[in-house]
């Protein structure tokens, strides 16, 4: 399985970091080393010193398919669930002063907390989720998926173009405003809805 990730997809997060809006999805991944599962706890990483959250609604392909057209990526996914794609800020700013590629700064061991996933059928409507990370018991991000410039099956269609996309496969979908650092100590609760998703401690 793979990890397909989507930056700058919230534009209130792109001027929180000062980025251009783009013109189409910013895509990068991530290895399976990444993956967290079962509120395993996150160490932190002796190469950063300023290892940023973003949470992220997840989607989980359910079947193989590329160039899949927009109005049949609903058939390619039945459950979506919670992430949070770490970011070494630091490891990043650098990375990207010099035109390079982002992999260090989002590919690191344990970079990707992934919660079980629901089905999709629990929920009304998909572009109207209302999702959240709380870190200590108070609220650092909040989101719904209305806010998504790019929405979730336009993301399908997309990537799908370029990626042949797997049963299994993840995407992290993007991330609302409120990123900023963590630290050892620090216990990260993520919510769909007012369902506790995820909650994990860092060390």
């Amino acid at each position: 399985m793979k990890i397909i990730a989507v930056g700058r997809n919230y534009a209130e997060h792109i001027k929180e970091l000062n980025n251009e809006q783009p013109d189409d999805p910013v895509i990068f991944t991530k290895p399976e080393t990444a993956i967290l599962r079962n509120n395993d706890t996150f160490y932190y990483p002796d190469f950063s010193s300023d290892v940023h959250h973003e949470v992220e609604i997840l989607i989980k392909i359910s079947r193989t398919g590329k160039n899949i057209d927009e109005k049949f990526a609903y058939k390619y996914y039945d459950e979506i669930g919670i992430g949070i794609d770490f970011t070494a800020r630091d490891v990043q700013s650098k990375l990207k002063a010099k035109g390079l590629p982002w992999d260090l700064a989002k590919g690191f061991n344990g970079s990707a907390p992934i919660s079980g996933f629901v089905p999709k059928s629990q929920f009304a409507d998909l572009q109207d989720i209302n999702f959240r990370l709380d870190i200590n018991g108070e609220t650092r991000q909040q989101g719904n998926t209305s806010l998504m410039l790019y929405k979730i099956d336009y993301l399908i269609s997309f990537v799908s173009r370029y990626f042949l996309l797997q049963q299994g496969d993840i995407i992290f979908t993007g991330t609302p405003k409120g990123v900023s650092g963590v630290r050892p100590g620090d216990r990260l609760t993520a919510y769909l809805e007012d369902q506790v998703m995820l909650d994990f401690e860092v060390k």
